[in-house]
């Protein structure tokens, strides 16, 4: 008769267990939040979620639209995200005055600044003298718009002389065709694909002035994590990054089904547009020199130094970040496993 209960108590063990099993097997959520909305170019993240890539690092990733890169990185900091996609400089300058919240970046993406003015060829602005006098558009977060004062400087320009104006982000493209601002500052891998749907031909109706031109050759967007995901869940941050990594290889070997999982977010997207806008995203700012001698994902110290130290420069940064401080390779994968493709 005591058999029984030896039975009964092996079984509530073994039962005990398997429920502590089930709840460490729990996946762990992050949030991530995108830098615009749902683009061809975030064609690696939306991939790694549609083919299961982060449940099978044990993650369960909610990916969310953003506002602007610089806000993406704010968002973040603030902790009502865990992860995201933003602007390197934008998390220098939280380091900065923020150390303690600022996000920390993984895994480097554009490799090459995206940064540039646009404007109508018949506004006649052919170098950055000629923005003095004429007025900028931009959203408040837009991070090219945070950086106009460093490209002033190093392109010789008064920028007091630019006059500004804060615009809706839907709405900069139109006002912009509609000659009511003259230029814009934006990533030319938005701007460029924005602009066609309203019957403009980049090539022939656009001047570009590209702020990597005149020295201010930055590192950009990335993926970003809080420091508070990297200090309680480290295997998370590398299960996310290589799931990431991963999906790279197979956008890259089918962009146009990787087109159909952005297009499953925003079943409004041009298609067709969307994959040159995620082909010409990776050949012009991802698959750089730089990168096939890092691998992608990576970054050299001391072109971050020197990011930090425009970054300081323009905003007066009183305690500038080191390289350390705002970017981990600690994360990433082995670098053959991120050489371009």
């Amino acid at each position: 008769m005591k058999i029984l209960p030896r039975i009964l108590a092996c079984l509530l063990l073994a039962a005990c267990a398997a429920t502590a099993q089930a709840q460490s097997a729990a996946p762990t959520k992050i949030k991530f939040v995108l830098d615009w909305k749902f683009q061809g170019l975030h064609a690696w993240f939306i991939t790694a979620a549609e083919k299961g890539y982060f449940a099978q690092e044990g993650l369960d990733v909610t990916i969310d639209s953003g506002d602007g890169s610089a806000a993406a990185v704010t968002k973040v900091a603030t902790g009502a995200y865990d992860a995201g996609f933003g602007d390197m400089s934008a998390i220098i300058q939280v380091a900065a005055t923020s150390p303690a919240t600022a996000p920390v970046g993984v895994f480097m993406l554009y490799n090459r600044s995206p940064f540039v003015i646009v404007s109508k060829k018949d506004h006649n602005i052919l170098k950055p003298k000629d923005l003095e006098g004429k007025l900028l558009g931009s959203p408040a977060n837009g991070a090219t718009y945070k950086l106009f004062p460093a490209f002033a400087k190093a392109a010789g320009i008064d920028a007091s002389k630019v006059r500004t104006t804060n615009i809706a982000a839907n709405l900069q493209e139109t006002m912009l065709v509609r000659g009511e601002v003259d230029f814009l500052a934006a990533f030319v891998n938005t701007i460029w694909f924005s602009l066609k749907p309203l019957k403009v031909d980049p090539e022939k109706d656009l001047n570009l002035i590209y702020f990597a031109d005149y020295g201010i050759d930055l590192y950009s967007n990335g993926v970003l994590v809080s420091q508070n995901l990297i200090k309680n869940n480290p295997n998370a941050v590398k299960g996310l990054v290589r799931a990431i990594n991963r999906a790279m290889t197979d956008v890259l070997a089918n962009p146009d089904a990787a087109i159909e999982a952005v297009a499953k977010r925003d079943p409004l997207i041009d298609k067709a547009l969307e994959k040159e806008r995620l082909l010409m995203t990776y050949k012009l700012l991802i698959a750089t020199p730089e990168a096939k001698e890092l691998g992608i994902g990576d970054v050299k110290d001391e072109r971050m130094a020197r990011s930090i130290k425009t970054v300081a420069e323009v905003y007066g940064l009183a305690t500038p970040p080191k390289p350390q401080d705002v970017f981990s390779r600690a994360f990433l994968p082995p670098k053959a496993e991120r050489m371009v493709r």
